[in-house]
């Protein structure tokens, strides 16, 4: 078939049925200077059209995972926001909202995000400060206090204790009323690159993957449009990874989380639909847009030739992109708007489904509320004046593109055969072999900075004498009285009986091998708290240290 006609074709078989669910945001699609802007350009040749980059909506998706992509909906405009506490949190939440937000996106606290309540003595003057303090039911209801989580999407950054955050915010919908099959975000919930990269781990390997495969089983029966786990490369690449790497070891991550699922006995055409992924999008514009491309063709060319995927969206890989916090600077804070500008743009190009801008203030403290909006208004910009969302894969056929996407595609391919060699991503992580190739990069990059090999503007060079004079969000140090004492009362008021019965049940099903997941939620429905579920867990399963 030629050129012209395998166009036709796309447009009657795969647009058209998709303009008719979506219609286009607008009409026409046109330049500044009137000059109309068609959905895709593809070669019209008779040359071959490669196998490898295809049609938007259509395996292997590299042209992206919808057939309009953007020109019948934007990207989910999801600012990672959370402080202080439950209530601070939410009237972020309301602000970010009316200023045209479409996702909330909830950034924890250090000590929720390794299962400790505020009040225990390790939570000790961390309550708050690197995001919001939830400990129970009651926290989590102010969290969403006034936001019908029916009609939002909401997405956690939470990974070992992923499960009863979840639960916590399943009990608070049903709590409003709302319908759990109709519930729409993510939970990170993604263990392996913790061990690798970040750290906020609490359990061995074996059961952080049960409580993930529980997961897996109680939303694809219960709660069908959620997303079950990000598989996350954001993070390896804030460890300092390169674009390669980054697509190779999230991707192998993937593949032990998908193993495990099968291993498990669920069917990869059903729950692989509820799987997404996190990437970072980096300074390199060029290299950023092709690396989304070959993640999401060797991400369906794995599902379909290693795990049999049969259904087209099991294939499709999803994901969300947060702008790089590694690159920004503390000094000309001002400068990380215009990084920010170029990575949200990267992103968009690639084909992401939903995008974070980070603020200018990050590199220096908690972000402000203008800092915020400036970065939210980053994205609207993109959205409605570039003219960047008006075509599909506006870069594809690039010869630079095309290639860059070769070529990234085949060096992860090359780790990922290593990786297999050595038995799987948990091999590897045991064996520190992803780590180290992570550190070895990271060394890389700051020698070349060290040497100027490599330009950071304002950092070593183009510098300037300058005082800081931006505004500055701070967490009130009282908070966290505060919240010891909400507790005291909360176990106080509770049924405590009750609640002891529930942590021995507790106790005795993560002995055995039933689902966890309905368990939890009725113990989060009976105020037993975050830190008691995972001290409990802690007791029966211990916890992971990473080796020396």
């Amino acid at each position: 078939m030629d050129k012209k006609k395998q166009l036709s074709r796309w447009r009657e078989e795969q647009l058209k049925p998709a303009l008719e669910q979506f219609p286009e945001r607008k009409s026409p699609f046109q330049t500044s200077s009137g000059i109309p802007v068609e959905p895709l350009y593809a070669p019209v040749s008779d040359q071959d059209h490669p196998e490898q980059v295809g049609f938007p909506g259509e395996y292997p998706f590299t042209r992206g995972i919808h057939p309009a992509m953007y020109r019948t909906r934007l990207w989910t405009m999801r600012q990672y926001a959370g402080y202080a506490t439950a209530e601070q949190s939410n009237q972020r939440y309301h602000y970010l909202l009316a200023q045209g937000q479409t996702g909330l996106s909830v950034a924890f606290d250090l000590p929720t995000q390794i299962g400790y309540d505020a009040d225990d003595p390790i939570a000790a003057g961390e309550v708050g400060k690197v995001g919001v303090s939830i400990s129970s039911l009651e926290d989590i209801e102010m969290l969403f206090r006034d936001i019908p989580l029916e009609k939002v999407s909401t997405s956690m950054t939470i990974n070992a204790p992923a499960a009863v955050l979840l639960a916590l915010y399943i009990a608070v919908a049903k709590r409003q009323g709302a319908e759990i099959g109709k519930l729409r975000g993510t939970v990170q919930n993604d263990i392996l690159k913790e061990y690798i990269a970040r750290g906020t781990y609490i359990f061995p390997p074996q059961p952080s993957m049960r409580l993930i495969t529980d997961m897996f089983s109680y939303c694809q029966q219960h709660v069908p449009r959620w997303n079950t786990i990000s598989i996350s490369g954001y993070h390896i690449r804030e460890a300092g990874a390169t674009a390669v790497q980054e697509v190779a070891f999230t991707l192998a991550n993937g593949i032990a989380y998908i193993q495990a699922a099968v291993d498990a006995g669920l069917a990869v055409d059903e729950f692989a639909e509820q799987i997404s992924f996190f990437f970072n999008a980096h300074n390199n514009f060029l290299e950023e847009v092709a690396k989304f491309r070959a993640a999401r063709r060797m991400w369906a060319r794995i599902m379909k030739e290693r795990f049999g995927a049969t259904n087209p969206r099991a294939m499709m890989l999803r994901f969300h992109t947060q702008t790089a916090g590694s690159t920004l600077t503390a000094q000309q804070p001002e400068n990380n708007i215009v990084r920010v500008a170029l990575q949200a743009l990267a992103a968009v190009m690639g084909g992401t489904q939903s995008l974070h801008t980070n603020s200018m203030d990050e590199a220096l403290w908690l972000p402000t509320e203008k800092a915020v909006r400036i970065a939210l208004r980053t994205q609207q910009i993109i959205a409605h004046e570039s003219g960047a969302a008006d075509s599909v894969d506006p870069l594809g056929g690039s010869h630079l593109i095309e290639a860059l996407t070769d070529q990234i595609e085949q060096q992860a391919q090359d780790y990922l055969d290593k990786i297999d060699n050595m038995g799987g991503a948990l091999p590897a992580i045991e064996q520190q072999y992803i780590q180290n190739e992570i550190q070895n990069a990271a060394y890389q990059y700051q020698k070349a900075v060290e040497a100027q090999e490599e330009i950071v503007v304002g950092v070593n060079a183009f510098q300037i004498k300058e005082q800081i004079e931006l505004e500055r969000l701070t967490v009130d140090p009282t908070i966290e009285a505060a919240a010891h004492a909400r507790l005291a009362a909360l176990r106080q008021n509770r049924d405590t009986a009750k609640a002891s019965e529930l942590l021995a049940r507790l106790e005795q099903a993560a002995r055995g091998t039933n689902n966890l997941m309905p368990l939890l939620i009725e113990c989060v429905e009976h105020d037993v708290t975050l830190g008691e579920i995972c001290g409990l867990l802690r007791q029966v399963w211990g916890e992971y240290h990473a080796a020396n």
